[in-house]
């Protein structure tokens, strides 16, 4: 419980007891404009007070999240060890983090020379250029 009471942790509580009172209360004020003949307010006296479940919902999943056991459960036997000796087990039950590889890319030379989707493009666009006034929609290709 004391992973809750830390600063940033405070800050979520005030966050979320502040949305919430305010959202309900926005609530409650479309729900008199309503009353009072703006029909359009009945939606908005509903929706409001889904807003301030919903940060209820976010910040009670984010509490069940930091509370959650760090380590996570077990999944293997305890007399399953396929660690080796001197090998912690931090290290078989967390992969490692590793970071992303950039793969460069390079074409592939088409056997036989040029790519036909290519040669056929530089031939509509030689069109173009050979008919200025033209529109690609008469290119006859």
């Amino acid at each position: 419980m004391k992973r809750l009471w830390t600063p940033a942790w405070i800050a979520r509580h005030v966050a979320m007891v502040v949305l919430v009172g305010a959202f309900l209360a926005l609530g409650w004020w479309q729900l008199s404009r309503a009353a009072g003949g703006n029909a359009i307010s009945w939606g908005y006296a509903v929706e409001w007070p889904v807003f301030a479940g919903f940060v209820v919902f976010v910040w009670w999943r984010e509490v069940r999240h930091a509370l959650r056991d760090p380590t996570g459960p077990s999944e293997e036997p305890a007399a399953a060890d396929p660690r080796p000796a001197g090998e912690s087990p931090a290290a078989v039950t967390r992969p490692p983090v590793r970071r992303p590889v950039r793969v460069p890319r390079t074409t592939v030379p088409v056997p036989g020379g040029e790519d036909a989707d290519l040669a056929a493009y530089n031939r509509y666009l030689r069109w173009l250029n050979d008919n200025p006034g033209a529109r690609p929609g008469d290119y006859p290709g």
